[in-house]
């Protein structure tokens, strides 16, 4: 195997154990939360300590990994990565799997920037695009195993296996990077933009503390840091967010709809398994496995609405898609408690695989059109990827207090607000049925799935001020 081949082997492995976490760990959310005693409000802490960290160092990731060495800083994310996973499966309470999954984002904001950086960098012109689309195929087929095989470790071994599996695929991974992959020089000197990190650490911080615990003087201080991330971002000569960037209408508007369409995902990617698994008693392999319809889709059909993207613009597909989303958002608030999955969610999350199949590769063309200065692509890649995980996290927040809130008003008083912050695996108090509860989250669940489409077809909008064509603009 010669250099080449190694290279992309680190880099696809580095990444699958990436991607497998980010789409099994939603499948083991309702199963860890029974095993560890924690209601939805540390649920979503477990998400979202992940999602906070990453899109907050993502781009810093990135920064680093020019400054000192991409193969440097990918591997030590990847060990990181590692161990945190090891950390998470001997948690023995939701506050130390908190804490790990926070661990987990800082080895995967020196992780996944690095990946592709990697390639970009060891590839001659000519190689490179052939290496990008075996790293991409890949990894998509990662993400196809990711629920099936979370489903099944879950249900045959514990939710603790979905964690412990990144450690082997870490060894052999940081084994290639040590032995097989030449280091590559530092592309860039300076200082890295401390100060904007850590403001906009904290602005998203405060902003999902405030949304989870119901605490306003959070939302006060994620304000104020924001305004003075800006402000940081203004002044300093090589900012972590080249706000000149948002002067171009199309990145602007194609990053107003990432924003409001990946925030509706989450909340579906969220909720659902809470849904399948709680409600409608799927097993875990079979709550992985419904997820399927939507991945498959996406991997069969982005590439035919990227290539469509390149003759015709992103413009139309960008309007389309999302609306076509947000339909599948409304179809999986249709079904009520029981009834067949090819009548029940599958045309919900058919319909939503296509949806963001017909968007997903067109908005990454957009993105990347949209810049005048070629040497701030890097930039503008980061910045879309660190949007759409921000949108994840504040939705994840947002929309977990919104169902709990639901769930409680729709119990009147009947549970205990421990208990209500449960909402499905709550325990019946005597003399009411366990259907109660059950309709009582259906409820939350189906405003929470109509909230999402409003997203989705809001989002639309952010594509009415993209260029209809793809030239840069």
């Amino acid at each position: 195997m010669n250099k080449e081949r190694w290279i992309l082997a680190a880099t696809i492995l580095g990444s699958t154990m990436a991607f497998i976490d980010g789409t099994v760990i939603n499948v083991a959310l309702p199963v860890l939360q029974k095993s560890l005693g924690a209601d939805v409000r540390q649920a979503q802490w477990i998400v979202d300590a992940y999602l906070l960290v990453l899109s907050s160092l993502m781009l810093a990731g990135g920064a680093l990994g020019d400054r000192i060495g991409r193969v440097k800083v990918f591997g030590a994310g990847v060990a990181l990565f590692g161990a945190a996973s090891a950390w998470c499966g001997f948690s023995n309470d939701a506050t130390m799997l908190i804490a790990a999954r926070a661990a987990q984002g800082i080895g995967a904001a020196l992780l996944v920037p690095g990946s592709l950086a990697i390639i970009t960098a060891a590839f001659p012109p000519e190689r490179r695009g052939k290496a990008i689309g075996t790293w991409s195929s890949m990894t998509s087929l990662a993400i196809i195993a990711g629920p099936l095989l979370g489903g099944w470790l879950v249900e045959a071994v514990s939710w603790r296996a979905v964690f412990y599996i990144n450690v082997p695929i870490a060894a052999v991974t940081l084994l290639v990077v040590w032995f097989k992959v030449p280091h590559l020089k530092p592309t860039v000197t300076g200082a890295i933009d401390w100060a904007g990190t850590a403001l906009i650490t904290v602005a998203l911080g405060a902003a999902t503390f405030a949304l989870i615990e119901k605490q306003w003087i959070g939302g006060v201080v994620a304000v104020v840091a924001f305004i003075g991330f800006i402000f940081a971002e203004r002044r300093v000569q090589e900012p972590i967010v080249p706000l000149s960037l948002f002067k171009s209408r199309t990145f602007t508007g194609a990053n107003i709809l990432t924003l409001l369409l990946y925030g509706a995902l989450s909340v579906a990617t969220f909720l659902l398994p809470f849904n399948l698994i709680q409600v409608q008693h799927y097993s875990a392999a079979k709550a992985g496995a419904a997820f399927l319809p939507f991945v498959a889709t996406m991997s069969l059909l982005s590439r035919w609405s990227g290539a469509l993207a390149d003759r015709i613009g992103p413009r139309l597909l960008l309007i389309v898609g999302p609306i076509v989303a947000g339909s599948g958002f409304a179809l999986m608030a249709r079904p009520s408690i029981g009834g067949s999955y090819w009548t029940t969610f599958f045309p919900g999350i058919l319909t939503l695989g296509i949806g963001m199949s017909i968007t997903v590769a067109p908005l990454t063309t957009a993105v990347m059109t949209s810049i005048e200065d070629e040497r701030h692509a890097g930039a503008a890649s980061g910045i879309n990827n660190t949007i759409a995980r921000a949108a994840g996290l504040l939705a994840i927040a947002f929309f977990g207090a919104l169902a709990v809130t639901i769930f409680a008003h729709d119990m009147a008083g009947r549970l205990s607000p421990k208990e209500a912050a449960k909402l499905a695996a709550a325990t019946p108090p005597p003399g009411v049925d366990k259907r109660v509860i059950d309709d009582a989250f259906v409820h939350a669940f189906r405003v929470s799935m109509f909230a999402a489409a409003g997203l989705a077809i809001a989002s639309a909008g952010g594509a009415l001020v993209i260029t209809g064509s793809n030239r840069r603009k």
